[in-house]
């Protein structure tokens, strides 16, 4: 890979888990969200730059954080989901029209801890999954078109706050699950997706926050607070791999559906590519390192592929007023 071009920001980008957003329509260029603050900067995909501010507020000087922003590919539609300290909003895919509000329902004895929701991912045909401060999943049925999102389950397994969602990106082996979910604990918990969710597995913390998570053709790629890459069978559970991939706290993971290529971006400053596969004799999941770039003296927040084959990449870090982006070399 090589450093390609930059995309101006207005703002930088705040130190939060996976802080950027790409969307990869088909025959058109991307397009990138990345969070700052109260709103979040929308650019590329030909459309001007725009910013979409948190709702929720009720007064100007009390308008929420974002906390995440993603698009939900769904096979019907895509929706663009922001999350905040107040709840959860869905715009349709270019953020000019908002489709559906969700407001963070207050517990009656209120934790030490603040609210928010965070963790994004669509799943099943036609389900967008949100994470919550106090460890629940909530699940909301889309509907083909039109505003009468409904709030179908909430999944009730994580102690802890939830930090990230992913489903399943390729072909899921028999018997595993095909969303995963991950908290402040660095605990997981398997599902698999239909009209109604269930719980196949529980991979419980090892004191290290998972801060980003991933899932392709039945592996589990986590991301942790100590700087580890960990590779877990989404059908067993079993650990298969680790590796220690960074110095400083993970921030994103991401990876590539066509070819099973994983993106790792941290703290210290540095992304990583590695390439998944399984042994077709052993059936053992294999990690092989393919790239480093150093981003200079920048903490890195988000980092995405812009392709589904992974052959460019995109990255935001903390006060970093740009989108750098990687294309082969």
């Amino acid at each position: 890979y090589r450093r390609e071009r930059s995309l101006t920001l207005r703002s930088s980008s705040s130190a939060l888990y996976n802080n950027l957003a790409v969307l990869c329509p088909p025959a058109r260029p991307p397009a990138f969200g990345t969070v700052h603050g109260t709103t979040l900067s929308l650019l590329g995909n030909e459309a001007p730059p725009r910013q979409l501010q948190a709702r929720g507020g009720g007064s100007a000087l009390s308008i929420p954080l974002l906390t995440q922003a993603a698009w939900c590919e769904l096979p019907s539609r895509v929706l663009l989901v922001l999350t905040s300290q107040r709840g959860v909003q869905m715009y349709d895919s270019d953020g000019s029209t908002m489709v559906f509000w969700h407001a963070l329902d207050v517990p009656e004895h209120p934790a030490a801890h603040s609210m928010f929701a965070r963790g994004i991912s669509a799943a099943g045909s036609h389900f967008v999954c949100v994470g919550t401060s106090f460890g629940a999943v909530l699940v909301f049925d889309i509907p083909p078109k039109g505003t009468n999102v409904t709030l179908s389950e909430v999944l009730e397994q994580h102690r802890d706050p939830v930090t990230d969602i992913a489903a399943e990106q390729g072909q899921a082996p028999d018997g595993a699950g095909d969303l995963v979910t991950a908290d402040d604990s660095g605990a997981l918990c398997l599902w698999s997706t239909g009209e109604e969710f269930t719980l196949l597995g529980k991979i419980p913390g090892s004191g290290s926050t998972c801060s980003s998570v991933r899932l392709w053709n039945g592996i589990v790629a986590a991301g942790y607070g100590n700087g580890q890459i960990r590779l877990w069978e989404a059908g067993s559970g079993q650990i298969r791999a680790q590796v220690s991939a960074h110095a400083r706290w993970i921030y994103a993971l991401d990876l590539a559906p066509l070819t099973g290529k994983l993106l790792s971006g941290a703290e210290d400053s540095f992304v990583h590519v590695w390439k998944l596969s399984r042994n077709p004799d052993t059936d053992d999941i294999e990690i092989q390192h393919c790239h480093t770039e150093c981003v200079t003296d920048t903490q890195v927040c988000g980092t995405r592929f812009c392709d589904p084959a992974g052959d460019t990449f995109a990255v935001t870090g903390y006060d970093l007023s740009e989108i750098l982006c990687y294309g082969p070399a």
